[in-house]
């Protein structure tokens, strides 16, 4: 008989009284309804737990069951194309059981259970298996081979082998004996603790970019696989809209998009935009490498917090078969203000805004989780943590935003000016930075030449000389400028409307390969160094802006199809016959004077 009961409840903080069978951090059934509950806290004679569903209702002296065993979640075929929420109960099929409402303590296996899987079996009768060997393959999706692997925890001898053919996720497939004589059943799934990083053979450092296709990204901010990156921003200024191109368009292998307590209705629209979005790679629905974990702000505020350790957990699961993984979270800054309420909840002394003193420990767990790996089936993998952070009034100066920082080496500041002017990606070219320039500069070197970081430097440098004159250009007006000086803040026009500027609903402008991204630099340069040569004679740059070249280059993203790059020699070949004709008209004049 069960002699735990409830004490007292706060939200969503349950105490127990007098409970010596508790551990930390273990997995709990509380009330009739047998919410999921994790216990947090234990002293001599009371017991903390925080509950990750609604607790209305609860009240002392209801029953609380120990589990014996963490916070796990469920990892095995079927994971992909479902909707979880942040404590991985299937939506779908809890809609079914429940309607349009999800039901308290409803209790729905995350994986289906009864469908059947077509298994092909890679071991053999005494075969040796270490710890996250791979010792069955079947096609999870059209485009995914979900790759079964051995418990990290478990090694041993192949002891008997079914043979190949439809099987059920909890089916034994093979049986192992361990090391002490012991005998183990192998299924197709595996539980793991969400709180508790899976182990890998090594990690390797970040040299391969993860390519975007979005050329400020590309360009000037790249973000390596296994990377951490951050998109702050305020209300408005595209933090979902950016986390959509990066999950349709970047060369990650698998999408983790966790919605951690945003607005219902934008994550309804995310839900209906990812099932008809096509991946581009291979024509088949998005969804068919994706998983979404919906935890929308009017669900319990303590599975925000679980939210975003499932959906790590289910990331590195798939980086363990050799995936390139990305995961999107939005926002960070929702899960930073569940742990706020929960912390004043437990009356523990606040730091600055009210945050929990932990939060920094807190953002660096998760942070670290990301990185490129090799991994124990002996593949390569990596997991590249994108996270959307949202301070109020765009103040980039408060704890999430600042913390974040610390612990991500890439930054893309996003800009209400930009936003409201329509200029997307709305990324800050001068708050923003990437500290993986030097770790990719090899891989650009190799795969694009020494010309691309030579255009990236040059076009940076133009970014930063604009900057620095639109300050004098406010004080005392654009006229007093000399000519070489308004060049450049015309040829960083160009950069900023032709280049970084990018249309989403365009189609060759919405992705664009690195190549391109090269000639357009390329092209914008040239027009700048041609220019900067005609000024040396003394020419008005007035005579070269009549000529409509730089109008011109601010629609070659739209003129010049990705499928067309030969173009480029065209407007190149354009720019110098245009110019020439000044330069010529210049000669004859300066013979007839």
């Amino acid at each position: 008989m069960n002699n735990n009961v409830i004490f007292g409840v706060n939200g969503p903080v349950v105490t127990v009284k007098n409970a010596d069978c508790f551990e930390m951090m273990e997995m709990v059934h509380v009330g009739e309804q047998k919410l999921v509950g994790e216990v947090i806290g234990i002293t001599d004679d009371l017991t903390t737990i925080q509950v990750y569903e609604e607790t209305t209702g609860l009240k002392p002296g209801d029953p609380v069951e120990g589990t014996g065993s963490p916070m796990t979640v469920l990892l095995g075929p079927g994971i992909i194309d479902n909707i979880f929420d942040g404590i991985e109960r299937p939506l779908k099929a809890i809609e079914e059981q429940s309607g349009a409402f999800i039901s308290r303590g409803a209790s729905v296996s995350p994986l289906n259970t009864e469908k059947l899987w077509n298994v092909t079996l890679k071991i053999k009768p005494g075969d040796r298996l270490e710890g996250g060997q791979i010792y069955a393959t079947l096609p999870e999706t059209p485009i995914i081979e979900h790759r079964v692997m051995l418990s990290p925890n478990l090694s041993g001898v192949v002891k008997s082998v079914m043979p190949d053919g439809k099987y059920k996720i909890h089916d034994a497939v093979a049986v192992l004996e361990d090391d002490s004589g012991a005998e183990h059943k192998l299924t197709l799934c595996q539980r793991w603790p969400i709180k508790a990083s899976r182990p890998v053979a090594d990690r390797l450092t970040p040299t391969i970019p993860l390519i975007t296709g979005q050329r400020i990204i590309d360009t000037l901010f790249p973000l390596a696989k296994g990377g951490t990156a951050a998109i702050p921003g305020g209300f408005g200024t595209g933090k979902t809209m950016n986390q959509h191109q990066l999950a349709k368009w970047s060369d990650a292998d698998i999408i983790i998009y966790v919605g951690c307590g945003e607005r219902g209705n934008e994550m309804s629209q995310v839900l209906e935009e990812f099932s008809k979005l096509i991946d581009p790679k291979s024509q088949r629905p998005m969804t068919d490498r994706t998983v979404l974990i919906a935890n929308t702000s009017n669900m319990p505020v303590a599975a925000r917090e679980a939210s975003i350790y499932t959906g790590i957990t289910l990331a590195e699961y798939y980086r363990d078969m050799g995936y390139h993984v990305a995961m999107m979270a939005d926002s960070t800054s929702r899960w930073a203000e569940a742990l706020r309420e929960i912390s004043g909840r437990l009356e523990e002394m606040p730091a600055e805004e009210g945050f929990p003193a932990y939060l920094p420990s807190r953002l660096a767990e998760f942070y670290e989780r990301g990185g490129r790996v090799e991994a124990l089936c002996g593949g390569e993998g990596s997991v590249t943590l994108i996270g959307a952070v949202s301070p109020q009034g765009s103040d980039f100066s408060e704890p999430v935003t600042q913390n974040t920082k610390r612990f991500t080496r890439c930054f893309w500041a996003l800009d209400k000016s930009l936003a409201y002017a329509r200029h997307y990606p709305a990324i800050n070219w001068i708050d923003s930075y990437s500290e993986y320039l030097s770790d990719l500069d090899p891989w650009f070197r190799e795969n694009l030449g020494d010309e691309f970081i030579e255009y990236r430097n040059k076009i940076s440098a133009l970014l930063q000389e604009e900057a620095s004159l639109m300050e004098i250009v406010k004080l005392i007006g654009a006229d007093v400028l000399p000519d070489e000086q308004k060049l450049v803040i015309e040829t960083a026009r160009v950069i900023r409307v032709g280049f970084l500027q990018q249309n989403a609903f365009h189609q060759d402008d919405t992705y664009v390969p690195l190549e391109k991204q090269k000639l357009m630099m390329k092209t914008i340069l040239h027009l700048h160094s041609r220019s900067k040569d005609i000024l040396a004679h003394e020419v008005p740059i007035s005579k070269i802006l009549e000529l409509g070249l730089f109008d011109k280059l601010t629609k070659m993203k739209y003129d010049i199809p990705n499928s067309r790059l030969e173009m480029f020699d065209d407007y190149i070949k354009d720019i110098d016959d245009k110019l020439s004709t000044i330069t010529s008209s210049t000669m004859i004049g300066g013979n007839a004077l």
